[in-house]
């Protein structure tokens, strides 16, 4: 699976780079404000894995690129967008420790946080299995402090954005793969300089599950949705704003152990973000919901052949929804969306 999977990124690799893939800026959906990619051109033959955020001077992604997924070269590159379009891509970290040793950088997650620093957090290590978590701030002048290496057993926000609780407290939906997929929880009370972490919340082979993101609902409720290696998407929720978690079960939603990503809006709709198939990362769809038991598919975002994935998505205080994804292994589709104009659909289930 894993030798077959390396080859159909080579191949897929070599074909974007043979020919310049097709490119269209009509509106397909009256949801859909702006479709476009990132960056039209680059050195790296595999860019993957993206997330966006808005900070005070606009528009902030980041993904990580280099020739292949795991080799030493693959490093963290931020663009900004400040309401002009896209920055050319600039490199921001890359995987090179104290003693020289160069390793892949992997799955950034970029964080505001409210009144204070742009945080970049992301992996650096051989394997998601053998990888440990690192983080850089933004600094006053706009360049990036010195990476710094989180605490032993803290590996930070694993793919997708942290959430802050009304109590202040900063809590990063996370998993460990070194003993099977395992989720867990890590919660800072002072913004980012101590942080504790949970148990594991499945035991990583009934469920094997990883990459959560969380969604809350009224009186403290907290949902996560996490990637699965049984073709579905798993659930486990909190009636206390985070300490006690329900059993990690799976839902109806398809997923083919691709990664996801959730937003709950500001008007109580909640929206996931997936590949609803058991096979391909093609379909890519947004889903809706109130309860976060029904869901309804109301947006493709792409289609047919090819890898569309690893999805990131947002809500900007104009109200607007935005989402990156991967394109293809070689390129990051930013899409800007209107949720006022999601109808709903049939029921999925």
């Amino acid at each position: 699976m894993i030798l077959n999977r390396l080859i159909f990124r080579r191949m897929l690799t070599q074909a974007t780079k043979l020919r310049k893939p097709e490119r269209s800026d009509e509106i397909c959906h009256p949801a859909i404000l702006s479709d476009a990619f990132i960056f039209e051109e680059s050195s790296n033959a595999m860019s993957h894995a993206s997330t966006i955020v808005e900070s005070r001077d606009g528009l902030v992604a980041a993904w990580f690129a280099g020739t292949m997924e795991s080799r030493p070269d693959v490093s963290i590159w931020v663009s900004r967008n400040s309401g002009s379009g896209w920055s050319t891509p600039i490199k921001v970290a890359d995987g090179v420790m104290p003693d020289r040793k160069r390793y892949a950088c992997w799955n950034p997650v970029l964080f505001q946080a409210p009144g204070g620093a742009l945080w970049l957090f992301y992996k650096v290590g051989p394997s998601p299995k053998r990888w440990w978590g690192m983080c850089m701030k933004l600094g006053g002048d706009g360049t990036w402090d010195a990476p710094m290496r989180l605490p032993d057993g803290i590996l930070g926000p694993i793919k997708n954005k942290p959430v802050q609780l009304a109590n202040g407290d900063l809590l990063s939906p996370s998993s460990d793969e070194s003993d099977g997929w395992r989720v867990h929880l890590e919660r800072s009370s002072d913004m980012g300089k101590t942080w504790t972490r949970t148990d594991p919340l499945n035991d990583g082979r009934t469920v094997g599950a990883i990459q959560p993101s969380i969604l809350h609902y009224a009186d403290d409720r907290l949902q996560m949705l996490c990637r699965t290696k049984q073709g579905r998407i798993a659930e486990t929720w909190s009636d206390d704003g985070g300490n006690i978690w329900s059993e990690v079960c799976l839902t109806s939603l398809r997923n083919p152990n691709s990664g996801t990503d959730a937003l709950s809006l500001s008007d109580g709709r909640q929206l996931l973000v997936y590949n609803p198939s058991t096979h391909w990362r093609s379909p890519l769809e947004i889903a809706s919901s109130v309860d976060g038991k029904t869901w309804q598919d109301v947006l493709t975002l792409a289609d047919g052949a090819g890898e569309f994935s690893y999805p990131a998505i947002i809500q900007t205080a104009d109200g607007l929804v935005h989402v990156t994804y991967t394109w293809n292994l070689s390129r990051i589709r930013h899409v800007v969306i209107d949720p006022t104009r999601l109808a709903p659909a049939t029921p999925i289930g």
